[in-house]
C-alpha cells in the first residue's frame, strides 16, 4: 500500500478519513469489474492516462462488447485501439493523437468534432451519459481530498457526472491547485500505483538545421508583437519554446492557457512571467493541463502560483477576452488566400481537432489591446508545398474561418487581415509566403480577379 504509507508519512490524515480511503483499495483488476458491455467510459487524458486501469480493462476484451472509452490526446498505452480490440473496445477522440490516427482513419475509431471549451459540458448537460470514469489523482491531504494533477480540464466535469469513479492513486502525482479536487467519498475504488507521470520530450524540435533556423525566424516575428503586460496562450513544440526564449526583455507577462509545458519555467525564474498585470487572476498562471516534463510536473506541485481550472471556464471565449493584451498563439496546417485557417485536417483526412483554437483566437479578438495570431512555417518540411495556399485542399476543414483571422505569422513576417478586403488580403499574405511560391499565388490570384 504505497499511497497510504505516503498519506501518513506526510499527513496527519485523521484516522476516519484514512479508514474510508483503505475500506477502498481493490486491484485493478478487481476494480475494472464493475464495467460491463455498452457501458461508456471517461479515462483520464494527457499525460494522466490511467495506464495501470486500461491494462486491467483491456484483459477483459473477450468478457466485453461495444464498451466506449472517451477521452482526448492520450500519453501512454492505448492497446484497447488495436485492430483485434475492434468490438470489444472503441474509441471516441475529442482530439486526434498520433496514437489514435490510424484507428479513426481506419473506422476502426470515433471523433467527435467540437471545441474544446464545450467538451466537457456533453456530460454536464446530458448529451453523454458516463458509467465509468477511469481518473489517475495523487493521495489524498488531511481532508480526504486528491487531486487530478497533471489534466483537470476535461476530466473534474465527467468524473462529477459518472455514475462510478474509479482512481488510480499515484504518490507521484503532483498536488496542483485550484478547481483540481475530488474527495475520497466520491470514489468508488481505489487503486495504489506506484509509477512515474508520463512524459514527453521537453522542446521537441526537428533535427534538421533549416527546419530549426525557420522555426528561429518564425517565433521571432511572434515575439515582436507581444508587449509588456500581455497575457499568453501558447501551446506545445519547438516553435512556442523559441517564442519564449525571445521574451527575455519583456516585463510582467502572464498565461491564461489551456496548457502549459516546460518552456514557461525559465520565464517565471527570471521574473519575466509574474502575472501581476493580469486583468483576470491576477498573480495566477491558469491552464487547464499541462504536457511536459518531470521538472514541470515539480514545479506545478503544491506552487501557489499556478491554478487549474476545468477547460469549459479556461477556454470559454468570455472568459479569456476579461484578459487585458490577451494573445493567442495558435498553429495551422494550410491557409488560403482569403484567410480560411485549416488546422485540423489534409484534405479529407483527419488529422487532430479543434483543440482550443477557435476559442483562443475569439477570445483574444475580445481582449482589449488582445492579439489573435494563427502561425505557421511558409512551407512544408520538405520545402516542396506551400502552406499559403490559393485554396484549401478539397475536404479540408475549416477551423478558423476567414472572418475570425487578425494576425497571421510566418519566417517571412507577419499580416493583419482583420477587416481587410480580399485584395488586401491578397496581398498581404503573399508578401509572406515563401518567395519560390510568390509568383504562383500571384497569377492564380489575378486570373480570380482577386487582384
Amino acid at each position: 500500500m504505497v499511497a497510504t504509507e505516503e498519506i501518513k508519512s506526510k499527513n496527519s490524515i485523521p484516522f476516519n478519513i484514512l479508514q474510508s480511503y483503505n475500506q477502498k483499495i481493490v486491484s485493478a483488476e478487481e476494480a475494472v469489474k464493475v464495467i460491463k458491455s455498452g457501458d461508456k467510459i471517461l479515462a483520464h487524458s494527457n499525460c494522466a492516462f490511467p495506464t495501470v486501469l486500461i491494462n486491467a480493462l483491456v484483459k477483459r476484451k473477450d468478457e466485453l462488447k461495444d464498451v466506449e472509452i472517451m477521452h482526448a490526446l492520450a500519453v501512454g498505452n492505448v492497446a484497447y485501439m488495436n485492430p483485434e480490440m475492434e468490438g470489444h473496445f472503441r474509441h471516441n477522440a475529442f482530439f486526434i493523437g498520433g496514437n489514435s490516427r490510424d484507428a479513426v482513419r481506419q473506422g476502426r475509431a470515433d471523433f467527435t468534432p467540437i471545441f474544446l471549451y464545450e467538451t466537457p459540458l456533453l456530460f454536464a448537460k446530458g448529451y453523454i451519459n458516463l458509467d465509468v470514469a477511469l481518473i489517475h489523482v495523487s493521495p489524498p491531504d488531511e481532508h480526504g481530498f486528491c487531486s487530478f494533477g497533471v489534466e483537470v480540464g476535461l476530466t473534474k466535469t465527467g468524473a462529477e457526472k459518472a455514475k462510478v469513479i474509479i482512481a488510480q492513486v499515484n504518490k507521484n502525482m503532483p498536488r496542483t491547485l485550484g478547481d483540481s479536487f475530488i474527495h475520497i467519498n466520491k470514489i468508488k475504488y481505489i487503486v495504489e500505483v506506484n509509477e512515474e507521470i508520463a512524459e514527453l520530450p521537453q522542446g521537441e524540435r526537428d533535427a534538421s538545421p533549416e527546419i530549426t533556423e525557420i522555426n528561429k525566424k518564425l517565433a521571432y516575428n511572434i515575439a515582436e508583437l507581444i508587449e509588456d503586460g500581455s497575457t499568453l496562450q501558447m501551446g506545445i513544440g519547438a516553435i512556442p519554446d523559441f517564442v519564449l526564449k525571445y521574451l527575455a526583455d519583456r516585463k510582467a507577462l502572464g498565461i491564461h492557457s489551456e496548457m502549459f509545458s516546460d518552456g514557461a519555467i525559465d520565464l517565471v525564474e527570471k521574473g519575466i512571467i509574474t502575472n501581476e498585470m493580469k486583468t483576470l487572476h491576477p498573480g495566477k498562471i491558469v491552464a487547464g493541463f499541462v504536457l511536459g516534463t518531470k521538472k514541470l510536473y515539480n514545479f506545478i506541485n503544491n506552487n501557489p502560483m499556478i491554478e487549474f481550472h476545468r477547460q469549459e471556464y479556461v477556454n470559454d471565449p468570455f472568459v479569456i477576452a476579461k484578459n487585458n493584451k490577451m494573445v493567442a498563439i495558435n498553429s495551422a496546417i494550410e491557409i488560403d488566400l482569403t484567410g480560411q485557417v485549416c488546422s485540423d485536417s489534409i484534405g479529407p483526412k483527419l488529422y487532430s481537432g479543434f483543440g482550443g483554437q477557435l476559442d483562443f483566437i475569439r477570445g483574444a479578438a475580445h481582449s482589449e489591446g488582445g492579439k489573435p495570431i494563427i502561425a505557421l512555417p511558409s512551407t512544408t518540411k520538405d520545402f516542396k508545398i506551400s502552406r499559403i495556399v490559393p485554396f484549401l485542399k478539397p475536404g479540408a476543414g475549416v477551423i478558423t474561418t476567414r472572418g475570425d483571422v487578425h494576425y497571421v505569422v510566418t519566417e517571412y513576417g507577419h499580416a493583419q487581415l482583420f477587416g481587410k478586403t480580399i485584395r488586401e488580403r491578397v496581398k498581404a499574405l503573399i508578401e509572406i509566403a515563401h518567395p519560390n511560391f510568390r509568383d504562383e499565388l500571384l497569377k492564380y490570384a489575378k486570373e480570380n480577379n482577386y487582384l
